[in-house]
């Protein structure tokens, strides 16, 4: 099963995600998602201060039935950073997330496959006990995030997403 969930060459693609930065808690990381090109590029700086360190974008919400999928897939052109991909459903609370952690190589594009079993639930950095896996036909939203604990600028484009 191959099909592809969110791709970048459609014009639209990038208005549908929003910014969520550590400015929440108080930090002061700066991030956002725009397209370049046919590329959504997701960068900006994480900063430490204020114990921030963090900066995020969430797609709109939309049912995503991947029950039939084995995982997903990313075509990533990263700095050589590390950046979790974040899956989101109905069966965890509000702002807790299954997520997928994925190292750039910062060289080139590449294939990233991330099998259902790789998503661990977490809340708030903390990783949540005793909850149910990861249901791929109850996937509402996705989300890219860098949480590395480095401060600095920051870039990662992603090409599409798909069902593998």
């Amino acid at each position: 099963m191959t099909a592809r969930l969110i791709d970048f060459q459609d014009a639209g693609e990038a208005t549908r995600w929003r910014a969520i930065n550590d400015a929440v808690m108080g930090g002061v990381s700066r991030g956002g998602l725009h397209a370049e090109d046919g590329v959504g590029v997701f960068d900006g700086e994480t900063s430490l201060e204020n114990n921030g360190g963090f900066s995020s974008v969430r797609r709109d919400p939309e049912a995503m039935d991947l029950g039939q999928a084995a995982g997903v897939a990313l075509r990533v052109r990263g700095d050589g950073r590390e950046y979790q991909l974040r899956l989101y459903t109905d069966q965890l609370p509000r702002g807790a997330a299954y997520r997928a952690s994925l190292r750039t190589e910062g060289d080139g594009w590449q294939r990233v496959e991330l099998p259902w079993h790789a998503f661990e639930a977490m809340f708030r950095g903390r990783r949540l006990p005793e909850v149910p896996a990861l249901g791929a036909s109850r996937i509402i939203q996705v989300g890219l995030m860098i949480v590395d604990r480095q401060a600095g600028p920051f870039r990662l484009e992603v090409a599409w997403l798909e069902a593998l």
